[in-house]
This record gives C-alpha cells, structure tokens and sequence, in this order.
C-alpha cells in the first residue's frame, strides 16, 4: 500500500499559530471507507545539536516543557523558523540555549518523529569543539540551565531514564556510535 492509496476528499486549518499548526483531512481509504477528523499536525522540524567541548564533555540543557509538563533534561535543540536551513538552525540554538559555539557543524541524520499524526522531522547536527563564547539569548518561554557531561555519564542518564524524549535518546545512541567508531 502506498501514499497514493489515501486520498485527501477535504482539508482545512483548525489552528494556525506560531506554536502549533493543525489541519483537519477528510481521507477516503482504498476500500472506500470515509475517515472523517483526522488530525495532523504540521511543522517546519527541529534541530537537535549534540555537543561536545574540546575537554570531551556533552553540553546538556534542563528545561521545563509544557506539553508534557514537566522539567526534562536533553541536548539542545530547536524549531525551525521560517525559510531557515536546519544547519543555520542547529547554530543558532545551540549559541541562543547555551552560550556555546562550535568549530564545526555537522549534519548527521534526520529522524521521523511521529508519522502517524504529525509531518515533524528532527535534524541531527554534532557540533565540534564547543566552547562558552556569550551569554544565553532566551526565547521568552524558555528558562534553560546548562550543564557538561562526560560521555559515560551522558550513557548512564539515558539507560537509567534521565534523559528519556526519544528524539534526544536516540541522537545520543547514534553519535555515541560515530565516536566510538572514529576512536577505533
């Protein structure tokens, strides 16, 4: 079964705003049963930046976030604004959320975040030799403290649920991986 086998009989904006963007489809299915409702949301994506200071240490950012309402600890990351590159965003999340600037930016992988309900897609940038260069320039929801891990302690935060929104667990996973494979 493929894409072309939904078909879109209507479709509307039941909420556009800055924070979210919600459409309502009607889809008639390939045996020609009506779903009426069915919700997804739209998004330009997010970055997530793993990195890492040139004494080897994970810059990491605690936050509350109220879709789930609760404090979390991750990576930092960030939406995409409007006709932004995710590469110009992963830069400019990461010296907004941290203070932190990196001598280089690398693309990694993209994650499809919920395909069922939402087009999000999360971008993995590793940003190498991060240093402390300024001081944060927060959004006016965002109240983030920053901290550095070691590698090991970074692991140890994912196993035992610390760090526990799966974009940010397995951004983790996959550039552990990569390190580990350059160390040799």
């Amino acid at each position: 079964m493929s894409n072309r086998d939904w078909r879109v009989t209507a479709s509307s904006y039941v909420v556009d705003s800055h924070f979210l963007r919600l459409r309502k489809d009607t889809i008639e299915l390939p045996d020609g049963s009506i779903v009426r409702d069915y919700y997804v949301r739209e998004s330009r994506g997010f970055v997530i930046v793993f990195a890492v200071t040139e004494g080897n240490r994970v810059v990491l950012v605690r936050q509350y976030k109220h879709g789930i309402g609760q404090e979390l600890l991750e990576l930092p990351a960030g939406a995409i604004d409007p006709g932004e590159k995710p590469i110009d965003t992963a830069v400019r999340e990461l010296r907004e959320e941290t203070g932190y600037t990196a001598s280089s930016m690398e693309f990694l992988r993209s994650f499809i975040v919920d395909p069922t309900n939402s087009d999000t897609v999360a971008h993995l940038f590793l940003a190498r030799d991060s240093r402390h260069t300024s001081q944060q320039n927060l959004d006016v929801t965002e109240q983030i403290e920053t901290s550095l891990v070691d590698a090991k302690a970074l692991l140890e935060l994912v196993r035992d649920g610390t760090i526990d929104s799966v974009s940010h667990v397995a951004s983790i996973y996959v550039v552990l991986d990569l390190l580990k494979a350059e160390a040799g």
